[in-house]
Formats: C-alpha cells, sequence, structure tokens
C-alpha cells in the first residue's frame, strides 16, 4: 500500500467534508444561485487540488461567459477546468447517481445528459439556452465521453446548436497532462472499462504530474457544424503544441445519435 495514497486519500475526504459544510455556510449568506454554485465548484476544486498536490499550469484567458468546448480525459478535467473559472459543466447522468460526487456535482449548477434520450438532449439544449444569460460558460465535452488523449472523438454537435443560435461565444479549452518522471498521459486518462476507485488510487499515490489548460479565443459561429469542426481543429492543435486554428473549414460529419 502506498503511504502517498493514504496520505493524501486521508487529505482529500477531509477537503470534500469541509467543501460541503462550506457549502451550507454559504446558505446563510443568501440563496445559493447557479453563480453562487458556480463559484463554490471553483473554490472546492481549488482546495481538492491543494489536498491531493495537484498542479495546474493555465494559458490564456478563461471566459466569462458563453460556452467552453474542451477535450475529455478524465474526471480529473472537473478539477482542472473549474479552478481556473467558475462554470457550469454538462454531464452524462450516470455521474448523479455516483456516490457523493454526483450529489456535489448536482450541487454545483451540473446539467446531467441521458446520453441514448433524444427527449434528454432536447431538455439539455433548452436548459442551456436559458443559461447562457448568466455570467459563468457552460463547459461542454462534445466527444461525449473520455479517450486515452491520443486522438479525439468527433464532436456531437446537438448540445452547440442552442449556443450558435443565440449567437453567443464558445472557446476551444485544451487539457494535457505531463508526469514528472516522463510516464505517459495515457496512465492518468480514465477511459474504456476502467473501474474508479481503483483509477483514483492510482493518481492518489502517483509521483507527480500537473493539468496543462490552454484556453483559446471566443468566437461567434454561424452554425454548430462550423462550431465544432473548428474548435475540435483548435483543440488538436493546442494539443500538439501548433498554432491554433484562426479560419473556418468544415467537414462533412456522421450522423450523430440524437
Amino acid at each position: 500500500m502506498s503511504l502517498r495514497a493514504v496520505r493524501r486519500a486521508v487529505a482529500l475526504g477531509l477537503t470534500l467534508a469541509l467543501c460541503v459544510v462550506r457549502f451550507w455556510l454559504g446558505h446563510l449568506r443568501g440563496r445559493m444561485t447557479l453563480v453562487r454554485r458556480a463559484n463554490w465548484m471553483r473554490d472546492s476544486a481549488l482546495m481538492v487540488m491543494r489536498s491531493m498536490g495537484l498542479k495546474l499550469r493555465v494559458e490564456g484567458t478563461p471566459p466569462t461567459h458563453g460556452m467552453v468546448v474542451a477535450n475529455h480525459l478524465s474526471y480529473l478535467d472537473i478539477v482542472f477546468l473549474s479552478a481556473p473559472m467558475p462554470c457550469a459543466f454538462v454531464a452524462k447522468a450516470e455521474i448523479d447517481r455516483w456516490p457523493f460526487f454526483g450529489k456535489a456535482a448536482r450541487t454545483g449548477g451540473t446539467i446531467f445528459l441521458d446520453r441514448g434520450s433524444r427527449a434528454s438532449a432536447n431538455a439539455v439544449a433548452a436548459t442551456i439556452s436559458e443559461r447562457l444569460a448568466l455570467a459563468v460558460p457552460i463547459l461542454l465535452f462534445p466527444e461525449g465521453t473520455t479517450t486515452d488523449g491520443s486522438h479525439m472523438l468527433p464532436f456531437r454537435t446537438r448540445l452547440i446548436d442552442p449556443v450558435t443560435k443565440a449567437g453567443a461565444p464558445i472557446t476551444a479549452a485544451c487539457v494535457r497532462y505531463v508526469l514528472e518522471d516522463g510516464t505517459p498521459e495515457r496512465e492518468l486518462c480514465w477511459y474504456g472499462d476502467a473501474a474508479f476507485l481503483p483509477h483514483l488510487w492510482k493518481v492518489l499515490g502517483s509521483a507527480g504530474f500537473r493539468a496543462e489548460v490552454r484556453f483559446g479565443e471566443p468566437r461567434v459561429y454561424p452554425d454548430r457544424r462550423m462550431a465544432a469542426d473548428v474548435t475540435q481543429a483548435e483543440i488538436a492543435a493546442m494539443r500538439n503544441g501548433d498554432a491554433v486554428v484562426t479560419s473556418y473549414s468544415t467537414v462533412k460529419r456522421p450522423e450523430e445519435s440524437f
């Protein structure tokens, strides 16, 4: 058993308990609006990072409204993307059933999506339309699931549609993991059929790593397919260390499930 993992697990447990206490104390200062919940998520993410000894490097300017679209490597992305900015996530409905973390996500204002349901997709799209008026961005992982970082899946466009129709800005965000001992990034990615708790234990016992989050420039797109094409290319360029995409181009996309 790793002493490092045990020490971090205890610190994480105490931190999560403190986050809950801070949320309920917040009620004493008035109603917990969606903006206040997003701020609570950001503060909680910073506390979790400190408890786990996680490091973060941010490039670019985190947006304050509209939508952020990002690649997806693991549940850790939620911590690393919450830390630089208050935001509201769109997450798969299964997370709502996770012990503690599901409740924390709902408390923080997460919008849950049943990926196999057209009705759920329509309801989430309507919620996104309403929340675009708030002073916090909505964060979407358009791939719909996590990967090992070696590639990106095609971006689903259904939930980008209300943003382009509203003429709201969309910002691309790139997430990378860098391990201090040179271990490949995929060792920290949570993908496929990997179980949550064993993966979390591996993260807690890791010698050290940092996340690098890079934000592009916010842009307004004429339609959802162009937004998906351009932001996906921009994220791929940022992950490769290339210059970001500055011009629009479109490609034919496969039909989506909703």
